[in-house]
């Protein structure tokens, strides 16, 4: 096993301690038990626009970090559970749903009812959720960390990505913030993906407040220009960690349930691979945490587009 770097310094205000502060005003946030936090693994959390490729991008960073050597678990936070079809090539039973079969009895559940191995070793989980206007997506969540825990899975695991349902709506799908070391958040370059780029970073820091997350930067995905996330980067202090281009290829190897490492050896596909695997190796070389302060909505507006 490859050394990780360690990323979890104290924050004020730690999950537990008594000095716990709000996650902000009107917040009715239910807070991690301490005996679910996730040890020993990095953990990454990814949030973006939805549409924006976010699950495209998960995948192939998943598959990255095995190339790597790491031992890696992706976790799909989506009732559409469409996460990890590109590493497993087909879509895979959901966490809630194996569990209704068996009345919620987690104690008749192995792994093989709801781990599946992908492209290069990535052992996949998909949460799914609940039917459309009923249930928590964050109660999915939390009972499939406490499943992969009661399983000894995230022990067995280097790093843990969580793909997350696009843009933070409720304190249920920012959930894995409380697990998380690192942040990342997949935009394009325009004004729609920026505006729920900083909603998301509103989103974190307030989780930060209270546990161990901070933002590791942004990757700009479908963007031969990033003209317009420099401007909001520079403004709030963010980094760009990698950009990928409007690439047909990326595209069709959606369609073809592929990552991008099975897409063929032609020099722009391999350098759409190169990418991803030096974004792995950036971030398991160990990110700054940076905390970045959002934007109101109406300054934002203005800061976007051109003269």
């Amino acid at each position: 096993m490859t050394a990780l770097p360690t990323l979890n310094t104290p924050a004020p205000g730690r999950a537990g301690s008594r000095d716990q502060v709000g996650d902000g005003e009107g917040s009715l946030q239910v807070h991690m038990d301490e005996k679910d936090r996730i040890e020993g693994a990095l953990v990454l959390a990814v949030y973006g626009k939805g549409g924006i490729g976010k699950s495209t991008t998960t995948s192939n960073l998943s598959a990255a970090l095995a190339l790597e050597g790491m031992r890696v678990l992706q976790v799909g936070c989506d009732p559409k559970h469409d996460s990890t079809f590109s590493l497993t090539k087909e879509m895979i039973p959901t966490v809630i749903d194996t569990l209704a079969e068996v009345d919620f009895h987690t104690e008749e559940l192995r792994p093989d009812d709801f781990v599946y191995e992908g492209f290069g070793g990535v052992m996949c989980v998909e949460t799914g959720g609940p039917p459309a206007g009923t249930g928590c997506g964050g109660y999915v969540v939390g009972q499939t960390v406490k499943l992969l825990k009661q399983h000894h899975l995230f022990e067995e695991s280097d790093v843990v990505l969580f793909d997350v349902l696009g843009d933070v709506v409720c304190g249920g799908f920012a959930a894995p913030l409380q697990h998380a070391d690192r942040a990342l958040i997949v935009t394009a370059n325009d004004f729609d993906s920026i505006f729920a780029m900083n909603r998301i970073v509103s989103a974190i820091k307030a989780k930060a407040k209270n546990y161990d997350v901070r933002l590791g930067g942004v990757v700009a995905n479908r963007s031969a220009e990033t003209d317009q996330i420099d401007k909001f980067t520079e403004r709030v202090g963010l980094k760009m960690v990698a950009q990928l281009p409007d690439l047909d290829a990326i595209r069709r190897s959606r369609l073809q349930k592929r990552t991008m490492f099975e897409m063929g050896d032609e020099p722009e596909v391999v350098a759409v691979q190169e990418t991803y695997r030096s974004l792995a190796r950036t971030l398991l070389a160990g990110t700054e945490g940076l905390s970045p302060d959002p934007m109101e909505d109406n300054d934002l507006f203005n800061l976007l587009g051109y003269d």
